[in-house]
């Protein structure tokens, strides 16, 4: 069996083609003319987009001190689109550069063409009320401020955010994705080869349609054959 061909459509699109080998165990040899015949040609070969998107999203949640709690979301988005090799592009923050090798790695170990780019996302929220500061954790912050702009003088002034967050004691505990964010990434590309699919599935139809028209058009014009002779 020969390695899948890929052929390109439009600027975005390509299809992947299964083409086998004439004397493959499932061709046969025409008595007629000699030719073998493969089998798996009576039925309409694998067709599969290169483009084609998936996400995939886990919530987790981190106990904090005085009643809080953090829900944070982890969010991973896979585009694909035409290209001849694989070429794999990351968009991760921070706490997930850790792991880009082993992303690579899955998605080279099912995707083989196309342009990929991989993003993620982590988005956190907490539950915890708001409380008034304390005046001495204001005392305290505007004396730690003053001390700063002593030695940096460019340092900016802490903005009400800041005090807020700096008096609330919000934890700064953060969830370990090292586990969730692999099986993550398998789901969206299990769904990705889906949307792959489903999209191939479209275009060949359609281009079964644009063949069936053109066979007609032939029959149509085998008439016309021996006055265009003459």
């Amino acid at each position: 069996r020969y390695p899948p061909m890929t052929v390109p459509v439009g600027k975005v699109a390509g299809l992947i083609f299964d083409i086998f080998k004439e004397d493959d165990p499932g061709s046969e040899r025409n008595p007629d003319n000699g030719h073998s015949e493969s089998n798996h040609l009576k039925s309409p070969m694998p067709v599969y987009s290169m483009t084609g998107y998936a996400s995939a999203q886990h919530s987790a949640s981190v106990e904090g001190g005085q009643e809080t709690q953090s829900n944070s979301r982890l969010g991973l988005e896979i585009r694909a689109v035409n290209s001849r090799f694989l070429d794999l592009s990351f968009r991760l923050p921070d706490e997930l550069r850790a792991l880009e090798p082993a992303l690579r790695s899955l998605l080279t170990a099912r995707l083989k063409r196309g342009k990929v780019e991989v993003r993620a996302a982590i988005d956190v929220s907490s539950n915890q009320s708001l409380s008034i500061p304390a005046a001495a954790q204001l005392q305290r912050l505007v004396a730690l401020q003053d001390s700063v702009q002593a030695w940096l003088p460019k340092a900016r002034d802490l903005s009400v955010a800041d005090v807020v967050r700096l008096c609330s004691g919000t934890s700064t505990a953060s969830t370990d994705w090292s586990e969730v964010a692999p099986t993550l990434a398998e789901k969206a590309i299990t769904d990705l080869l889906a949307a792959r699919a489903r999209e191939g599935e479209r275009l060949s139809a359609m281009l079964l349609g644009h063949i069936k028209q053109l066979s007609e058009l032939a029959k149509s014009a085998v008439p016309l054959v021996p006055l265009l002779v003459e």
